[in-house]
């Protein structure tokens, strides 16, 4: 077992959270487009949410393939093939000649890029110690955040100064030269057992996982809580593009940079889990963002961003506990416990719009507000009770 702060920690963790890194800016690049997208295309704030929702959908169709596929042929090659093919996927949304074809790219597309986020924890759970594999999971979630934040400030960048295929074609290229380097760095598995690949098995595993109570309220911690956040940063996009901010999409990509307050929780967290323990890191980080909702109300710019940024705290603590909960209490088929957790992760994302355009249509930004708290006391109270459970039964591994 690969041990923490050894070289070999180092190569693997820089190799999955570079991954990590390219596979969100590839999803997260055409969301500060969205309002120009909207009046281009002539479609609804719902209908545009499309782009965004129908790669998350389709990526967290993709887990369900990958995650119980890797535990059969392994991780390595499932992670390398995928990011080539996401890249690839990239250039060709450049050319989509229209709105249905882009969003076909786009489905396409999520389902590759399902293929990193559904084995990488499995892999560092197969070849990383316990306390190496929470520092781990920490930096990786922390390499979500930035590349969140790049895709966002590429596409709207690039997208203001050529339009969006000059962000699909950025992002493209970006991402071949970062696999080139994925595929150099990331390390030949040791520790993987492989498992013959049965579909009864595998439908087995996942019912298993599923009523095993502390899994199961791990998975939905994470999509309620995924669900609210990232979907308030779409509705934020349309709220700031409206006057009295009337902010272009180059700004707009500039908002995510609030992200980098979740870079810095994730990398925190697991030292926080091990003085707190991780359900009480869950239940901090619901409260925070709880916190951070509310300071958004604000009809100040500044105090906004702040606001966001106190969001991206809080949910990246909260993502990162409850990440690493499901990788370590999986008593078998990690490859696919892991998986599960991001399907309700991404299918979360995918019906937040659903949820939140009704808050939003009746009573703007102030609704959305209201809807995000609603299902937050949802989140809080499945962390609290983990809390409870776990004074009661000893977690596997590591103490709280």
């Amino acid at each position: 077992m690969i041990t923490a702060r050894t070289p070999a920690w180092w190569r693997a963790t820089l190799a999955l959270c570079l991954g990590s890194f390219l596979v969100f800016v590839n999803l997260y690049a055409p969301q500060p487009l969205l309002p120009e997208l909207r009046e281009a295309y002539g479609v609804s704030t719902l209908g545009i949410s499309l782009i965004m929702s129908i790669s998350t959908l389709a990526l967290a169709g993709a887990l369900l393939v990958f995650g119980p596929l890797s535990d059969a042929i392994g991780r390595d090659t499932i992670m390398r093939v995928t990011l080539l093919l996401t890249g690839l996927c990239s250039l060709a949304l450049a050319f989509a000649p229209n709105f249905e074809s882009l969003l076909a790219l786009r489905a396409l597309q999520g389902f590759l890029l399902g293929g990193l986020p559904a084995v990488a924890i499995a892999w560092m759970g197969d070849e990383f110690d316990r306390p190496a594999l929470l520092s781990a999971v920490g930096l990786y979630i922390g390499a979500n955040t930035l590349g969140g934040i790049g895709g966002r400030l590429i596409g709207g960048g690039a997208g203001e100064l050529g339009g969006a295929s000059a962000g699909f074609l950025s992002v493209g290229l970006l991402t071949l030269v970062g696999v080139a380097l994925f595929w150099k760095l990331l390390p030949r598995a040791r520790a993987f057992t492989p498992r013959r690949f049965e579909l009864r098995g595998a439908l087995t595993d996942i019912a298993a996982h599923l009523r095993h109570p502390l899994l199961l309220a791990a998975y939905l911690l994470g999509g309620i809580n995924f669900l609210i956040f990232i979907n308030q940063y779409s509705y934020i996009t349309f709220r700031l593009a409206d006057e009295p901010f009337g902010l272009g999409a180059r700004l707009l990509g500039m908002i995510f940079l609030t992200y980098l307050g979740g870079t810095l929780s994730s990398m925190l967290s697991g030292r926080l889990a091990g003085h707190l323990g991780q359900p009480l890191c869950m239940v901090l980080g619901i409260l925070i963002l709880l916190g951070g909702t509310l300071v958004t109300l604000s009809a100040s710019l500044p105090w906004i961003i702040v606001g966001l940024t106190i969001n991206a705290v809080g949910f990246f603590l909260a993502h990162s506990m409850a990440s690493s909960w499901v990788s370590r209490h999986a008593e078998k088929a990690r490859g696919s416990a892991s998986a599960l957790y991001l399907v309700f992760y991404y299918v979360g994302a995918s019906l937040g719009s659903a949820w939140l355009e009704p808050f939003w249509q009746y009573a703007g930004w102030s609704g959305v507000v209201l809807g995000s708290w609603l299902l937050l006391g949802v989140t809080l109270g499945i962390a609290v009770w983990l809390w409870r459970r776990e004074r009661v039964v000893q977690p596997l591994g590591v103490a709280g």
